[in-house]
């Protein structure tokens, strides 16, 4: 009778064991699924091949997975801004400083920089090969109404380039569909473009260097200082986005701008060609 009296607790106790080893197993997958982070970012660090490489770097350290949303850096800012990421990195820093300053950001850190160049066919109808005032070439290829192919995207490179027109003084949005012609693409396929229309076009030089579809394209203006291509990273304020995974987040930004960070973007090369030059520490120059 005593036996018989503790079988239905024996029951109560097995069954809840079971419960809760069931439930442990249901969760571990989950938890496993949720060890990533989603980094909105331009198109130049997926195109170049730098992500490809710098990634597995830190997935191999951390264990943490990363997600790359690849689209122009205005796009990728509205993304992050609409929660839809966790890392911001990008190359338009007044857009960068806002962004932060508007509470979408927790702070912004230099990461790396290399240049811009104007690319344009071997015929260089604009005259403009090896100028180095990009103004100037500018204001030449407007004049000679020369084709010239831009992203109109909103991108960080889209951005320069109007920067860059502004200070030539020219308005290229009124000769929209003439000698501008505006892609709305990314980089590469506006390289194509470029190329299959023997036009000029504004591109990072990392992009261009891994881009394997140059055509008759080749570097025709370049090492102007307003040529400068500075890239940031930010961690998306969990403040406004309370989905953000902020601790793995952040442990990809203080990775980034690590030593070991830094080193992996310094060491990656196309064809012996460095495309990407740290700069977290300033102080190392």
């Amino acid at each position: 009778m005593t036996h018989t009296g503790r079988r239905p607790g024996i029951r109560l106790l097995v069954a809840a064991g079971l419960a809760v080893a069931s439930l442990a197993t249901a969760l571990a997958p989950a938890a496993a699924q949720d060890d990533f982070i989603i980094v909105q970012s331009t198109t130049s660090t997926e195109n170049s091949g730098l992500f490809e490489d710098l990634l597995p770097k830190f997935t191999e350290k951390t264990g943490t997975q990363v997600r790359v949303v690849a689209v122009g850096t205005g796009q990728a800012i509205k993304n992050a801004q609409n929660c839809d990421g966790d890392v911001l990195f990008v190359h338009a820093r007044p857009a960068e400083e806002q962004f932060v300053a508007d509470g979408y950001g927790v702070s912004r850190a230099d990461v790396m920089y290399n240049d811009f160049v104007i690319v344009g066919p071997k015929s260089d109808p604009a005259g403009i090969r090896g100028e180095t005032d990009v103004a100037a070439a500018l204001k030449t290829i407007s004049g000679s109404e020369a084709p010239f192919a831009s992203r109109g995207d909103d991108s960080g490179t889209h951005k320069a380039e109007l920067r860059l027109w502004e200070i030539a003084g020219v308005d290229p949005a009124a000769s929209s569909g003439s000698w501008y012609r505006e892609t709305g693409s990314g980089m590469g396929p506006t390289l194509n473009i470029a190329s299959g229309m023997d036009a000029y076009a504004l591109t990072d030089r990392a992009t261009w260097i891994a881009f394997e579809n140059k055509g008759d394209l080749e570097i025709v203006v370049e090492g102007d200082d307003r040529l400068f291509n500075q890239y940031g990273v930010i961690l998306v304020s969990p403040d406004k986005c309370p989905s953000v995974k902020a601790h793995l987040g952040q442990a990809f930004v203080d990775w980034i701008l690590s030593p070991e960070g830094q080193k992996a973007i310094a060491d990656y090369k196309v064809g012996g060609q460095q495309l990407f030059f740290p700069n977290a520490d300033k102080s190392s120059g």
